[in-house]
């Protein structure tokens, strides 16, 4: 039998392409079916942790991130019946989208830097929503270039540093209403629908992210005369989406729980 000349086989077995992409191919089909299980189970929490919240879970959207992960493993979430992806960076957002079938709703949910904004509206035609616009600038460049592509008004959401922390990007809280003001009466091009912002990592102020969140909605709305059950709110995500569902998140943004941990090259 074959598999008691162990050494040989194994050295046959590494000097042969075939056998080791068949191998991968195998590994990688099963890390997919794991990711689709993984989906099922999120919509489940969300459906259960909606009902906590008295709201019913069709009001709760799931961007599906899928920051370092390749399109085969997008694909099978795609063909498990998710059409809401977010990426962080424009460059991987701009290879993936091609790839991938045009009913799917783009997130970007990156820092987006003003000389970027073409790259990304051009490279992703079927790109649904910015959440990350934190100043005029931004809210300007996106403007013009939605006008000159004469495409339909383009959704964004405001990023509001609602934990003060210098590493995170977003407009500090006070200055979200004048934002506001400006991206829906100065920007005809852009769509506001609402805050989004990310909160601690280590989720001992999360709740106070959030309740910061809300109460900026609610000077938001007050400001610029938009009933506040419209004005969405974007926070929660793999550690806390449940718990910020609980607290009035109408979109959250989970990545590893259903993609597994992201993958960076290693470093020479």
């Amino acid at each position: 039998m074959k598999n008691l000349e162990l050494g040989e086989d194994n050295s046959k077995r590494d000097n042969n392409p075939d056998i080791n992409e068949e191998a991968m191919a195998a590994s990688s089909a099963a890390t997919e079916g794991v990711a689709a299980a993984a989906l099922r189970s999120v919509i489940q929490r969300v459906h259960q942790a909606a009902e906590r919240s008295a709201r019913g879970p069709d009001r709760i959207r799931i961007v599906a991130v899928s920051k370092t992960k390749p399109v085969s493993l997008l694909r099978q979430v795609y063909d498990a019946g998710h059409r809401c992806f977010g990426e962080n960076y424009v460059q991987e957002l701009v290879e993936k989208a091609p790839q991938l079938p045009d009913d799917i709703e783009w997130h970007f949910i990156g820092n987006l830097q003003s000389n970027k904004v073409k790259a990304l509206l051009t490279g992703v035609p079927n790109l649904a929503m910015v959440e990350t616009v934190d100043d005029k600038k931004i809210a300007d460049r996106l403007d013009r270039m939605v006008a000159s592509m004469e495409r339909k008004p383009l959704k964004v959401f405001i990023q509001v540093n609602t934990s003060g922390e210098e590493s995170k990007s977003g407009v500090e809280p006070a200055g979200c209403v004048e934002l506001a003001q400006h991206v829906s009466q100065s920007c005809p091009n852009l769509e506001f629908c609402g805050l989004m912002t990310i909160g601690m990592l280590d989720y001992t102020s999360t709740p106070e992210n959030f309740k910061t969140l809300a109460q900026c909605r609610s000077e938001v709305c007050k400001a610029i005369g938009m009933p506040e059950e419209q004005c969405e709110l974007s926070m929660g995500m793999s550690g806390d989406f449940e718990l910020a569902i609980e607290m009035g998140s109408n979109n959250v943004r989970i990545g590893s729980t259903i993609f597994g941990a992201r993958e960076y090259p290693k470093k020479n």
